[in-house]
């Protein structure tokens, strides 16, 4: 290794999300291609004007209240959406659209990613635990990794938001995959809503506001494919 090269720390958590804004499944270890990590964001809910359920409208996604609700993880290729109450549904089953359109109370269907992207940004996103720790300081409150949903959470012993450094630089995850940090990621109200025990918090968005103009962890693309698990150095490429 080059001695120049500087490891960051280890890979803390792989997290996918099958369906867009849904909550997802955590991962021991991953494939990641071209798109990312395999699967991720692959489907999303779209209503009849063809865009794609999210925290926030733009012109590719449309805000949609309780998404949080539902929860994806995948079977094979196939996603299992399971319901507010439990219930679970194979997303190549008509029946799922019905299910969802009648707890959303609008018509949708769950839709594969054709030519337009489901990525808010670009394919991973990343955060580290100093980040973390930095943000829990500001907000005098343990702050939760659940409510960045990032695909890569990075053990690190530093200090402060040290991902803010590495735009512009290359990642080596593992022994195979290289990514490139390409920009920091704004944040939006999402990171307040609940999921599973987490409530409802005005407060983290504000914070994160305050402190470090709503940003929070970096985002990547794939330079070189390979797989990563949890356990794998990170290493500052340079």
């Amino acid at each position: 290794m080059n001695q120049k090269n500087e490891r960051i720390g280890r890979v803390q958590e792989i997290n996918r999300f099958p369906v867009k804004s849904v909550l997802g499944e955590s991962l021991s270890s991953a494939p990641v291609d071209s798109r990312g990590i395999l699967g991720d964001r692959l489907w999303a809910i779209k209503n009849e004007d063809g865009k794609f359920g999210s925290g926030k409208t733009t012109r590719r996604f449309q805000q949609m209240e309780g998404l949080f609700n539902f929860k994806a993880k995948y079977e094979r290729d196939t996603p299992l959406i399971t319901m507010p109450d439990g219930t679970e549904y194979r997303g190549d089953q008509e029946r799922v659209n019905k299910a969802l359109s009648e707890l959303l109370g609008f018509p949708v269907i769950l839709a594969k990613e054709e030519s337009i992207s489901h990525f808010d940004e670009g394919p991973i996103s990343i955060i580290t635990t100093s980040a973390l720790k930095m943000l829990s300081k500001d907000f005098a409150e343990i702050a939760d990794s659940r409510r960045f949903r990032a695909n890569l959470v990075i053990e690190t012993e530093a200090t402060g938001y040290l991902e803010d450094e590495w735009v512009d630089q290359l990642i080596q995850v593992g022994e195979s995959v290289t990514l490139k940090i390409v920009a920091p990621l704004q944040r939006c109200i999402m990171v307040n809503n609940p999921q599973e025990e987490l409530k409802q918090d005005a407060r983290i968005l504000k914070t994160l506001a305050t402190h470090h103009a709503a940003m929070f962890g970096v985002w990547a693309k794939v330079e070189r494919c390979g797989e990563i698990r949890v356990g794998d150095e990170a290493i500052l490429l340079k």
